[in-house]
């Protein structure tokens, strides 16, 4: 059923073009994330689908006794009450009225909050945050739209709130960068780009690869539209007269393709290498200690950070992974130990709070007080270029910063501790309000960093893609290491700590005691001898040629699709061959790992592949 429509949605704001004849629809059991660049109305079109907001042009048709519940980036509380009758408030005419307490206790308490009732007014950002996303979650409804709701949340409130948002069964709509989060909720994303709305039927993961075949679908059209012009004009320049119909309508069939708009393609932020020399002494944690009256944040804390270190810091809200950054920094003391610095370390410190940002200052000001001119990888470049290059158009390099979004702030102060060409970069919740395709192109950037970086994240899949060692914080000053990403550390915190995943009791018996083929428990060194089975034998033997064949199919496949550019049916066709080659070949490797693991096995045991 067909809860929300939107058609031809017009909405400008100032000199911005947000939404340019738009289309938008929200079905039964949808669970949608709305994604784009920072700036270009994401915000806007949640606002105008809860009703909050009215487009320029165009209609919002909603079903009858549709029931909407909106989380806001920045939600607003009544002055004087406590966290529980502020929910209270908001959820009056929910369900079950005698039980919307107890649950509103045990929600909050997943996401951090045991002051039920603390005034709502003494709460801090992130806390305001948390409270309103419980009260949105608490209340019985048929839509939810959620405004960065990961924003604030640790990892494993992030993993609370994924698990329950997977088994909701109203409709979602959501703003999130959280890519693992998108890809684990999502049915379907939507895609806010140059004022166009384009929907992908998929998680994150399939929204990648369905663009990158719209882009190609795009490119092959335009280089069929340029192939024709090229004819078209010849026919022009050779002197034909536009005496008849015929010609007069040759004529302006030209000039309707030749008027016709090129696809545009993305402004990434580009930001070429940008840091001083690192010399050999950097940044030594000699015995630190910290706390904040009984609560010991870190206890004889050491280490010596090394040339292109990668360091990921996490923990719960208010373990003290800030105050650490913020002990690097100099901005705050241990009670003990002592800091290290080396002559040569030029710290940039990418905080929370946008530090010392005059938002009264034209955009490229700001950035010129970092520096008129930086020194790139592609030499001498303005402040002008480098506002360009970060997705800041002329247009709006003389435009306040208080009139920009929260998001475009974060890019904006991103670029101008960037220009000041740091060799250790801190950077605290660099996630938070940075879009996709920003993170994407800091993720690049940061590979090619000839220096330190320290950050702070909750964001699963940027600890991945970014960090090799994993500072812990576990509570009762304990700070522990971990190698890898994010993935490596789940892994390895559950085969250190079984009892928090209640995995204790399995491992020992797993330890202890293994099945034979029959199902009965034997001794875990008189386990049968592995070997493959009859069809993994038959699989085994003929893969890898199955592999070469895929692959120089795909080779004819791309040659064809090439000459095939200008037959739009013969491309889709020869496109949609290719999806489905590639995906056999990918089914084949999966199958082939998986072989040829279990051959190694085989082979340490001293058996027979």
């Amino acid at each position: 059923m067909n809860l929300v429509t939107a058609e031809h949605l017009t909405k400008s704001y100032t000199e911005r073009l947000l939404f340019d004849d738009a289309d938008f629809s929200i079905n039964e059991g949808e669970k949608i994330g709305l994604i784009g660049i920072n700036g270009t109305g994401k915000s806007t079109l949640l606002k105008i689908v809860a009703g909050l907001e009215e487009p320029d042009e165009g209609i919002v048709v909603r079903g009858r006794n549709l029931d909407i519940r909106y989380l806001p980036q920045n939600p607003v509380f009544t002055s004087g009450d406590t966290i529980l009758q502020s929910i209270v408030r908001d959820n009056e005419g929910h369900e079950h009225p005698w039980d919307l307490e107890s649950q509103a206790r045990i929600m909050l308490t997943k996401v951090g909050i045991s002051d039920f009732e603390a005034k709502v007014e003494t709460l801090s950002g992130g806390q305001r945050k948390r409270v309103a996303l419980v009260s949105t979650l608490m209340s019985d409804t048929d839509l939810l739209i959620l405004d960065e709701p990961t924003n604030h949340l640790d990892s494993q409130m992030a993993g609370w709130l994924e698990e329950y948002l997977k088994k909701f069964r109203g409709a979602i709509l959501m703003i999130t960068h959280d890519r693992y989060f998108l890809d684990s909720v999502t049915n379907r994303i939507v895609e806010l780009d140059r004022g166009k709305l384009y929907s992908y039927q998929s998680n994150y993961e399939g929204f990648l690869r369905l663009k990158a075949e719209r882009l190609d679908m795009a490119a092959a059209t335009e280089r069929k539209r340029q192939s024709i012009l090229k004819v078209e004009l010849a026919w022009i320049q050779r002197g034909a007269r536009a005496r008849s119909t015929k010609q007069k309508a040759h004529i302006q069939r030209y000039e309707a393709l030749r008027d016709q708009k090129a696809p545009e393609s993305d402004r990434d932020v580009e930001m070429g290498s940008v840091f001083s020399r690192l010399g050999k002494t950097t940044i030594e944690l000699d015995h630190l200690s910290k706390a904040y009256g009984d609560n010991m944040l870190m206890e004889d804390f050491s280490y010596i950070f090394l040339k292109n270190d990668r360091i990921g810091i996490i923990g719960p809200n208010g373990s003290g992974k800030s105050t650490l950054m913020k002990i690097i920094a100099g901005w705050e003391k241990p009670d003990s130990g002592t800091v290290t610095m080396g002559q040569t370390v030029k710290i940039g410190y990418f905080s929370q709070e946008n530090e010392a940002m005059d938002e009264s200052l034209k955009v490229i000001d700001y950035i010129r007080k970092a520096g008129e001119y930086v020194r790139t990888g592609d030499g001498s470049i303005s402040a002008s270029q480098m506002l360009e290059r970060f997705l800041f158009p002329p247009s709006v390099q003389y435009t306040a910063i208080s009139r920009l979004s929260g998001g475009e702030k974060r890019r904006l102060y991103l670029l101008r501790v960037l220009m000041e060409a740091p060799n250790v970069l801190l950077l605290d919740e660099p996630t938070n309000d940075l879009d996709i395709r920003t993170m994407t192109i800091l993720e690049d950037y940061l590979d090619g960093f000839s220096g330190i970086v320290i950050t702070v994240s909750h964001d699963r899949y940027f600890l991945d893609r970014i960090v090799r060692r994993i500072f812990a914080f576990e509570g009762r000053g304990r700070v522990s290491q971990y190698e890898g990403g994010y993935t490596d550390y789940e892994i390895e915190y559950r085969r250190r700590h079984p009892e928090d995943s209640g995995q204790a009791e399995n491992i020992k018996k797993k330890d202890s005691e293994a099945k034979t083929e029959n199902g009965q428990k034997t001794g875990r060194n008189s386990r049968r001898k592995l070997r493959f089975s009859y069809q993994e034998q038959k699989d085994w033997e003929v893969i890898e040629d199955q592999i070469q064949a895929l692959e120089e199919e795909l080779a004819g496949l791309e040659a064809r699709i090439e000459e095939a550019a200008r037959d739009f049916e013969r491309l889709k066709e020869l496109m949609e061959e290719k999806e489905e080659k590639e995906q056999k070949l990918e089914e084949k490797m999966e199958r082939w790992m998986y072989l040829n693991e279990l051959a190694e096995q085989i082979a340490g045991e001293g058996g027979r592949v």
